[in-house]
């Protein structure tokens, strides 16, 4: 007897519906299962998964020859979340459930050896699919993924939660466990910010902060420079913190990158704040940008809507480095395989740190030995092509003995944040009349900044004073007027003025010869 009954597989980030059909043929000396259409070892491995299962919620088996399709036959399959799906088709052709429901349903998840269903990776892209199939009527899910799948499918179809596969079952024979009912934008209105770290608990550094202020009201990348333990990477970790809530379309994408790796848990079906990724100066590029044989999204994804933060800047390998160019310009990576091409969002903010000599002290005053060839070789680690597509170029000073002292008394990340957003809403009225989509005045192409960039005579001459006293090249010209822009937009100014544009060109002053701090 033929059933069948639809599952799903994700490449990348996309998830793409796979038909299920099995043929108990009830034939043959010996019981056998034959799983084909691309499947992985992981798939082919279901079989002992699937028997053990049956057993064990007393179902016997099917007898003789099985075969098992995945079709399309030419799209790659992997991972154990077949297993559920197969093992329903099996139970369908051999009658021991009915088959019509279950060819209009969408089934997810591994099966233990006990019968009791695991969560797998991926269902929110996979829910989110299957809400916009017209032949799918509902989906059952294990238990730890109805959450988000119930929120992918935002009411479009029902999402029903299996604990193991003699609920699943039972669900065919009439017997249905209450549908996960959960509705996105309520979800969204419920939810509560989880705790970050507080620009408030920060001493001194005012210089740093503003820059800060500006990166994220413009959502422009940023490089710190100066010596170890002056809170570069304390003022990193709360830039996420002054960013504005992420909205409906940019929670999504997000969550659905997560979702694929496998990292959102029960109690956080979607994200609630900007993600913020750190990793270590040892990360390779594939860890970094995504790949591998099946390719998976990197940190750069991970990070997407939110802060990529890399420590030690010029520890990192100089090829983990220039992988960065393409996601820093077009907001995201493709990573090319024999086998396809996959294309992963990576718009995230940079926030980088790094030592201004091999020693960190940076002058003689503070002790530094450091010949000047070793400095010129320390820092040449960051191409120009590279700091180019870096917006703001920070100093961060050793803090006073007054500053160090005293407590902190700068103003905390929701008053700093109250003014990014306000200056984010200037941009979203600005760029609403455009016929394509633009978040924020660092993705600002020729066309904007000559549309929304105007300066005066006076302030003409003062950047090309700049210009050709800092040899800067034509990138580093239009990230100056990009962010005087965000100057002027924090400051409630419709024309970007000679102090925005002074204060933007104070930001470029490092990327010299010799950077002195």
């Amino acid at each position: 007897m033929l059933a069948q009954t639809f599952s799903a597989t994700v490449i990348g980030i996309d998830a793409y519906a796979v038909e299920v059909e099995v043929n108990a043929t009830g034939r043959g000396e010996m019981d056998m299962v034959s799983i084909v259409g691309l499947a992985d070892q992981a798939i082919r491995e279901s079989r002992d998964r699937i028997h053990s299962a049956m057993l064990a919620s007393g179902m016997p088996p099917a007898k003789g020859a099985t075969v098992v399709n995945l079709a399309p036959g030419d799209l790659r399959k992997e991972g154990a979340g077949f297993d559920l799906a197969i093992a329903l088709g099996m139970l369908a052709a051999t009658g021991q459930i009915p088959r019509n429901e279950l060819a209009e349903c969408m089934t997810i998840g591994e099966l233990a050896l006990d019968g009791s269903i695991r969560p797998v990776r991926g269902a929110l892209p996979i829910a989110a699919m299957a809400a916009g199939n017209g032949n799918i009527k509902a989906m059952l899910v294990p238990a730890a993924n109805a959450e988000e799948s119930a929120l992918a499918t935002d009411g479009r179809i029902p999402v029903y939660p299996v604990q193991n596969l003699r609920q699943a079952c039972d669900f065919f024979r009439g017997i249905k466990p209450p549908p996960k009912n959960s509705g996105i934008r309520d979800y969204l209105a419920a939810r509560k910010d989880v705790y970050m770290p507080d620009f408030a608990e920060v001493k001194g550094q005012l210089a740093a902060r503003r820059a800060m202020e500006i990166a994220a009201a413009g959502g422009h990348n940023s490089l710190m420079i100066g010596p170890p333990g002056t809170g570069k990477s304390m003022i990193a970790k709360r830039l996420a913190g002054i960013l504005p809530p992420m909205t409906l379309e940019e929670t999504l994408e997000t969550s659905r990158i997560h979702s694929v790796l496998g990292m959102l848990s029960d109690g956080e079906p979607l994200l609630n704040n900007r993600p913020y990724r750190a990793p270590h100066h040892t990360v390779s590029d594939v860890a970094l940008i995504g790949g591998g044989k099946n390719p998976r999204p990197g940190e750069i994804s991970l990070a997407h809507n939110g802060v990529l933060f890399l420590d030690e800047l010029p520890e990192f390998k100089r090829n983990v480095l220039e992988v960065l160019r393409q996601p820093l310009e077009n907001g995201e990576i493709v990573v090319s395989r024999a086998s396809g091409s996959c294309v992963f969002p990576a718009r995230f903010m940079l926030a980088a740190a790094m030592n201004p000599c091999p020693c960190g002290r940076g002058s003689v005053e503070l002790g530094c030995r450091c010949k000047s060839e070793e400095k010129k070789r320390y820092q040449k680690k960051i191409s120009g092509p590279l700091l180019d597509r870096i917006d703001l170029h920070v100093a961060v000073l050793n803090l006073t003995d007054e500053e160090l002292l005293a407590a902190p008394s700068g103003e905390s990340s929701a008053v700093i944040r109250q003014r990014v957003i306000a200056a984010r809403a200037i941009q979203q009225e600005r760029f609403a009349a455009l016929p394509y989509k633009i978040y924020s005045n660092s993705q600002m192409g020729p066309r904007e900044l000559t549309m929304f960039c105007t300066i005066s005579a006076d302030s003409a001459m003062l950047l090309r004073s700049a210009i050709n006293k800092f040899r800067l090249s034509p990138r580093a010209h239009d990230r100056i007027l990009k962010v005087a822009r965000t100057i002027a937009d924090l400051a409630g100014s419709q024309t970007i003025n000679s102090e925005h544009l002074l204060e933007a060109i104070t930001y470029r002053t490092i990327d010299r010869e010799e950077w002195a701090l």
